[in-house]
């Protein structure tokens, strides 16, 4: 069982000590026991954070300079969207943070859904339908590109031909993939069909269908299920006691008008059995990200949480 963290937001005060707040928060994790560290792959911040007017970096620029700061975990994001660039130009990319953080690459890619970055930045935004469509077509190219030979590929969507990618990933056959998104005919089919990882959400009961029919798309392609890692995203709230975790989830259900299923709110030892009852509907892989957290959270997590779960 291993951990990730995703960092979410960027706000500082001054600005100018951004980048060591986030460089604080990725150092955090890797000094107590996490496995990964995450970033969201967009332009505008997401509106429950702060919408477009608060602050957001671009997410590779970022993790290159994450790579040349930590020294273990692996980095990747959750997950670019297929839209926003070519998809050879994105082997690429992570191919060259393969390289510089020595092998800790991964590659995280997804349809595409937060429309206003599409139209305030110029991005085509196609019918989902047709972002399916290319997300196959790129999985396909960075798969090619990957490989370490020329490569060309015909698609409807792209095309290249004899591409180069020199110098080669680090990692032999590449950085692993992960496509994020649970839709059930298509984007967990594509996971059966060429991904190393998939990030799904949800409760016990969620989770476990979702890898059911993951596991059915892998028998009709002719894959062994076992191949897939399968990730989740949760907020994580930590809290001092049983009375906070009811306090915490009311105040959530009341933000919300539902049940917080998108969240782990609770104690170490409530989290913990949390985290036992979705590993036991299938998940192999917890990424929390701690949007009100600081460094010093990330610690608490990584010591009295990760390190029960460590081999």
């Amino acid at each position: 069982m291993r951990f990730g963290l995703q960092i979410p937001n960027f706000n500082a005060d001054p600005p100018a000590g951004l980048f060591d707040g986030v460089v604080e928060m990725a150092t955090a994790a890797e000094e107590t026991g996490f496995d990964s560290v995450w970033v969201m792959d967009h332009f505008y911040q997401l509106p429950p954070l702060g919408g477009p007017d608060a602050p957001m970096l671009d997410s590779y620029t970022l993790l290159g300079a994450l790579a040349a700061r930590t020294t273990r975990v692996k980095l990747g994001t959750l997950v670019t969207g297929v839209t926003y660039r070519n998809p050879a130009l994105l082997a690429k990319i992570v191919t060259t943070l393969d390289v510089i953080s020595q092998g800790r690459a991964v590659l995280g890619l997804g349809a595409a859904w937060y429309e206003a970055e599409h139209e305030g930045l110029g991005f085509d935004f196609p019918p989902a339908g047709e972002r399916l469509d290319r997300l196959e077509e790129a999985l396909q190219i960075c798969r090619l590109m990957f490989g370490g030979d020329a490569a060309s590929f015909d698609g409807v969507f792209y095309q290249i031909h004899d591409a180069r990618n020199v110098p080669p990933p680090i990692q032999a056959g590449g950085p692993p993939i992960l496509v994020g998104g649970g839709g059930e005919k298509r984007t967990l089919r594509l996971v059966a069909q060429y991904a190393d990882m998939c990030n799904i959400t949800g409760d016990a009961a969620m989770i476990a269908h979702k890898v059911e029919v993951l596991r059915g798309h892998c028998k009709d392609v002719g894959r062994d299920p076992s191949e897939v890692t399968v990730s989740r995203l949760a907020t994580l709230v930590l809290t001092a006691s049983a009375q906070e975790t009811a306090d915490t989830k009311a105040l959530l259900r009341q933000a919300t008008g539902e049940e917080p299923t998108g969240s782990n709110v609770g104690t170490p030892d409530e989290l913990a059995g949390q985290i036992e009852e979705l590993a036991a509907a299938g998940v192999d892989y917890f990424i929390f990200n701690v949007p009100t957290g600081t460094p010093d959270t990330v610690r608490r997590v990584g010591t009295e949480l990760v390190s029960r779960f460590a081999d």
